[in-house]
Formats: structure tokens, C-alpha cells, sequence
């Protein structure tokens, strides 16, 4: 349908059961995705044109313990895992059945691409988005633009928003995981590709939050490094690259390598509210409907979660769209996230203890919130049980605040969903 240089299309090519999904980053096309592995619905995915609107590549990180949905795109795994102290004691993790797997953005997206584009019921769309709203007379509609200039209005029976948020909500507390990564590649064998480095705290420690490096080997010779920080505001372009250095020549003694790649990136760590819903037809998803965990910086294996219970939903007829963390894995969230930036326990410390004294793979599934009540009450028991009770204690009492605007994340899952 017309009218005058206005173009308004349905999703799905016009059944009643389309759905538009807006945003082409993890959230939007793994949803896609699901939808359509389950013929659930029909789908049109929105996604911004060539421009300042299209993310950089990035790295999402998750783990699995099988060959999961999009293994001919992941870039490479790790049976191993490592921690090291403050003390320089290395902790080693075996998380076996599960693996460490890394997808890097452009092999996902072109895969999902393919995907989609040989199915019929899937159409991708490239315009820049303005509102997401409720349609008049039913539904859900979507403006945008056309790369051409035209006006372009989408509607369908559901619209999904992964768009990032410009604010995070009101929190007790709001820190942010912000990073730089070096792909580098040394003049000699310097990784060994069987085993990551999760978090190295052997870097100076910050005022307030805490400092660690990552390491994830993709060859002998060459290897993601990056520098992370927890704490409340980003550094500038120049202090990553010299806390970078730092940690490539002195920590890890690389000796000569070359930087093939640089990615950066803010993901935000608060006990916020997100909501879920734009409209009585419209969902956020991805970090927009809070799908990072609040303490981790994980994403990734979260928006699969709900992806696939979304299509369930959708599939059986309702649109009861999931949280995609539980209310109880948020309240454990905010406590920590309170400790941490009270001051209460020292992070590095608390990290190695949980790594050292926790099976791995039972730790793992608490990061990625998939663990019993039982268990839980067990990894409590290994941290430090007085400052946490404080803590419980003093959150009900405590005021919401309204956070400053937040960068736009270069990866949506601190490269470990």
C-alpha cells in the first residue's frame, strides 16, 4: 500500500501472525532465528544501513556443552579455563561437558543471513528505524527510513526492539564492564590455544572497582588480550591502550607482536528495572529488556533463553514474553553489585575464591543463572557470608538513582554471555 512517497508494508509479506524485529545485532537475529525454526511466525528483521547506526564487529562468548545452533560461525573453544590471583596463583577450571565457545559478530550475522534469506516466511530489511509503537487499530508498527530517503512503515501482529538503550533506569546501583581488546599476533608461540584466560587480576587495581586481563588464544601466535574494568565510569582510548601495553609486556611477556584488531566497549552492570514492554504489542529484548547479567556482563546465552521461549510462546498462541533472568538471579545481582561497590569485598579475591572453591561447571550455570535454589545456597556459602548479610540488609533502604547515558556497547555481552 501508497500513499504519496509513503511506503507501508506488512511483515512477513501480509499475514495477520507477522512479526517485525527490529535491529540486526545478537538479540534481533537470534530471535529471528527461533521464530523460524519453530515456525512460529513470520518475520521481518529491520536492520540500520551502511553507516553510524552498524556496531563495529564484535565478540559475544558463551558456553555450551554440545554443538549448539550456530557452531559453523563460532571462531574458536577452549576445554580449559584458567584464573589467575592477585597473587599470580593460577587457578585452573576444567568445565567439562561444557566448552568456552567465541562467535564473532560477522560470521553470526552471516549466517543468520543465509539462513533467513532462504526462507520464505523471513524477509530482511534495511532502513533506519525512528518509533516502535502500538499500531492504531491493532498490532504494532514501525517508521522508518528508507536508505533511499523514503518513508517506510512496517506493521505486524508483534514488534521486537533490541535497539540499545540511549539511558539505563533508575538503579541503587549502576557500574559499568568497559574494556579494550587487542587481536594480536607475536613473533613467537606464546598462547596455548586449548586454554583461556578468563580473569587475570595480576594488573593494578583501580581506586574503586576492580581491573583484570582476558586472554582467549585463537593459535599458538595468536590470541584476543584485552583490559577490563568494573567501576563506574569508561577510561579514554589512550589509558586502555596503555594498561594494554602494560599487561602485553609485563604480565604476559609477549615479547614482539603486532595489533591485527582493536575492539572497545561499555555493557552496564545495574540493578535497574528494564522494562520489558513498549506497548501492549511491543517488546524490548537484548540489553534493552535487561538480558546482561546484571554482575557478569553476560548476554549472549540469555538472549537464546528467551529467543527460543519467545517462539515457544508465539507458537502456541500467547505473547508471554519471559524475563530473561530470574527475579532471584537479580536480587543475588544487586547484593553483589552492592558489595562490589561499597567497597565490602575486595573483587579480585572474591572472584578467585568462587573459581578455586567452586566446581566449574556448577559455577558457569550460576553466571548463567541456570542453577537450583540448593546449589545456590552452596556457592553462597563460599563467599564472604557477613558483608553479603549487610548488604541484603541495607538494599530495601536504599534510593533509585537515574544513571548517566550510556556509550553504545561495541559487543553485547562483555565477550562472555
Amino acid at each position: 500500500m501508497t500513499t504519496g512517497r509513503e511506503r507501508t508494508e506488512m511483515a512477513g509479506g501480509g499475514g495477520a501472525h507477522g512479526v517485525v524485529v527490529v535491529g540486526g545485532g545478537a538479540a534481533g537475529l537470534s530471535l529471528a532465528h527461533w521464530l523460524r525454526r519453530t515456525d512460529a511466525a513470520e518475520v521481518t528483521v529491520v536492520e540500520a544501513p551502511e553507516g553510524p547506526l552498524r556496531p563495529a564487529e564484535r565478540t559475544w562468548c558463551h558456553w555450551d556443552a554440545g554443538p549448539g545452533e550456530y557452531e559453523e560461525a563460532v571462531t574458536a573453544s577452549w576445554s580449559r579455563l584458567r584464573v589467575h590471583g592477585p597473587d599470580g596463583t593460577p587457578v585452573w577450571c576444567d568445565p567439562a561437558p561444557l566448552r568456552y565457545r567465541m562467535l564473532r559478530s560477522v560470521p553470526f550475522e552471516r549466517l543468520v543471513h543465509e539462513r533467513l534469506e532462504a526462507d520464505p516466511g523471513a524477509r530482511l530489511v534495511r532502513a533506519t528505524a525512528h518509533t516502535v509503537r502500538d499500531a492504531p487499530g491493532g498490532g504494532a508498527e514501525v517508521r522508518c527510513t528508507a536508505p533511499d530517503g523514503r518513508p517506510l512503515t512496517l506493521r505486524g501482529r508483534y514488534a521486537f526492539d533490541s535497539r540499545p538503550p540511549g539511558r539505563l533506569p533508575p538503579g541503587r546501583t549502576t557500574l559499568l564492564q568497559h574494556f579494550r581488546g587487542w587481536y594480536v599476533r607475536t613473533a613467537a608461540p606464546r598462547f596455548d590455544p586449548d586454554v583461556a584466560d578468563l580473569m587475570d587480576f595480576r594488573v593494578p587495581q583501580p581506586g574503586h572497582g576492580m581491573a583484570f586481563g582476558y586472554v582467549l588464544p585463537l593459535a599458538p601466535d595468536r590470541a584476543l588480550v584485552e583490559y577490563t574494568e568494573f567501576s563506574r565510569a569508561p577510561l579514554t582510548t589512550e589509558a586502555y591502550e596503555a594498561a594494554l601495553g602494560r599487561y602485553a609486556a609485563e604480565v604476559l611477556r609477549l615479547g614482539p607482536f603486532t595489533v591485527e584488531s582493536a575492539e572497545q566497549g561499555v555493557i552496564p552492570m545495574t540493578d535497574g528495572r528494564f522494562p520489558r514492554r513498549g506497548g501492549a504489542r511491543v517488546f524490548r529484548i537484548g540489553t534493552a529488556g535487561g538480558a546482561t547479567r546484571p554482575s557478569t556482563g553476560y548476554t549472549f546465552a540469555a538472549v537464546q533463553r528467551q529467543s527460543r521461549a519467545i517462539a515457544a510462546a508465539l507458537g502456541d498462541g500467547t505473547d508471554a514474553v519471559p524475563r530473561p533472568h530470574s527475579r532471584r538471579a537479580v536480587a543475588m545481582d544487586a547484593v553483589l553489585l552492592r558489595a562490589l561497590d561499597a567497597g565490602r569485598i575486595d573483587g579480585p579475591r572474591f572472584f578467585t575464591g568462587l573459581f578455586r572453591d567452586v566446581p566449574t561447571e556448577r559455577l558457569l550455570r550460576f553466571l548463567d543463572g541456570t542453577t537450583s535454589p540448593r546449589e545456590e545456597f552452596g556457592i553462597g556459602l563460599r563467599t564472604p557470608v557477613g558483608p553479603m548479610l549487610r548488604t541484603v540488609a541495607e538494599l530495601p533502604f536504599l534510593p533509585r538513582r537515574a544513571a548517566d547515558p550510556v556509550a553504545r556497547p561495541a559487543r553485547s555481552e562483555g565477550s562472555r554471555p
